[in-house]
């Protein structure tokens, strides 16, 4: 057979040759859920994996089967390739967070749907179309084992990316309201893979930067440090996502990380309001330890992108100027602002849907830049147009100046330069 496994592109980034664009989409990893995938195809098939942020899709190929998986912010696009493949004739599977959380809805645009994770039923689903039995659904029941999680196909994306991405672990027990890693009950389960398989798919990776896809790299500290501790001699350099209560206490950690390579540390602060992280269920964070915490990181060379959201129900337009005096307060250099966006499947979806209050199920504005619900505390207007202003503000070139300025660390000074020689790139993605 001859397959073909699609990340569809939304139309503003799709195969786009616009130069600030493209020097932004060059540092980020194509979909590793692909890659994995293209693993588990049986060695006599022919496999090919197309990511429309680098490359077209000739739709009059003579292809056997597609797989699309899509996220929601690109799950519309994901449904017009699909349909363009149906009206040829071809069969079309789709899978990924969107279609996981709504099946029914996904079908009718694939002769199949994937739901949940894809190790076990992706194998099954070749084999059943081979025999011509492909069944409308294929749901993993159980969670998958972290041992049979497989390389990664990276010989088969655009040679160009900078950037690689791995996982070490799969499922997170925090459960914060908004997340779609609480999407499906069975992927919460926290999953640590052997060590060994990810020491040695780290070696194959040509790259010198990697990203690890994991929810968070500090569920279970012990795995963590014996990981970084065999990454030690490997030369890599690499960013993750941790959790602030446990990166605030431990040194030990830190330091490991810091000797693994780690450059960055992603952190869902998500708001420096205790009442907002009260309201969504994250225990994990308290706002009196982030300063402490965001210093010790730093004092050990390491960098932090803090994610912060607005739009909780107890945000009002006061939120927005005590946030930016905090973030600056606290000491951080480098932040992703988001709009609270309620994904199908999560907690916050159904509540919100229950009360009436979801505005829009046009997909396509599910960015985490665009307001899809009805606020409580604040109007839409002003909850966008505070969202536009902030995220303006902080990088513009002056602000970033003024922390080049406070910064007595010479790792965060560099990270400052960098951001601004590329904030217009950033200030173009925020427009």
């Amino acid at each position: 057979m001859k397959i073909l496994l699609i990340y569809p592109a939304p139309k503003e980034i799709y195969y786009n040759k616009n130069i600030i664009q493209r020097t932004f989409l060059d540092l980020m990893p194509t979909s590793l859920s692909l890659m994995i995938l293209a693993s588990l195809v049986p060695k006599h098939h022919f496999v090919k994996i197309i990511d429309e942020r680098y490359e077209k899709i000739n739709f009059d190929n003579n292809y056997d089967l597609i797989g699309i998986s899509c996220y929601t912010y690109n799950v519309s696009r994901g449904y017009q390739i699909a349909d363009e493949f149906r009206k040829r004739g071809k069969k079309v599977i789709l899978g990924g967070w969107h279609p996981s959380a709504l099946p029914i809805e996904a079908k009718c645009h694939a002769d199949s749907v994937v739901i949940g994770e894809a190790e076990e039923t992706w194998p099954q689903l070749l084999k059943d179309f081979e025999n011509g039995k492909l069944k409308l659904y294929y749901k993993q029941e159980r969670p998958v084992d972290p041992k049979i999680i497989p390389n990664a196909r990276r010989d088969l994306i655009y040679n160009k990316i900078k950037n690689a991405c791995i996982q070490a672990t799969r499922g997170c027990p925090i459960g914060c309201e908004f997340c779609s890693a609480g999407t499906m009950e069975l992927i919460k389960l926290f999953r640590p893979r052997p060590i060994k398989n990810v020491i040695e798919e780290i070696e194959s990776i040509k790259q010198k930067n990697i990203i690890f896809n994991d929810p968070s790299l500090t569920i279970d500290p012990i795995y963590t440090k014996q990981l970084f501790k065999e990454m030690r001699s490997l030369n890599k350099n690499f960013i993750c996502d941790g959790n602030i209560d446990v990166l605030h206490k431990d040194d030990e950690l830190l330091k490991l990380a810091s000797e693994a390579g780690c450059l960055e540390w992603e952190i869902g602060f998500e708001s420096v309001l205790q009442q907002a992280i009260n309201s969504i269920g994250k225990k994990t964070n308290l706002v009196e330890e982030y300063k402490q915490a965001i210093t010790k990181i730093h004092d050990y060379g390491m960098d932090i992108l803090g994610c912060f959201i607005f739009g909780f129900d107890t945000d009002s337009k006061k939120s927005f100027n005590i946030t930016n005096y905090e973030i600056n307060r606290i000491g951080l250099s480098k932040i992703l602002f988001n709009i609270l966006t309620p994904y199908p499947g999560t907690p916050l979806f159904s509540r919100l849907e229950k009360e009436g209050r979801i505005l829009t199920k046009e997909w396509s504005k599910y960015t985490g830049k665009n307001v899809v619900f009805k606020p409580k505390n604040i109007t839409k207007e002003e909850l966008q147009t505070e969202f536009i202003e902030i995220t303006q503000k902080f990088y513009s070139s002056k602000e970033i100046f003024k922390r080049f300025i406070r910064s007595n660390n010479k790792h965060l000074k560099l990270s400052l330069l960098k951001l601004s020689s590329n904030s217009f790139i950033l200030r173009y993605i925020y427009k």
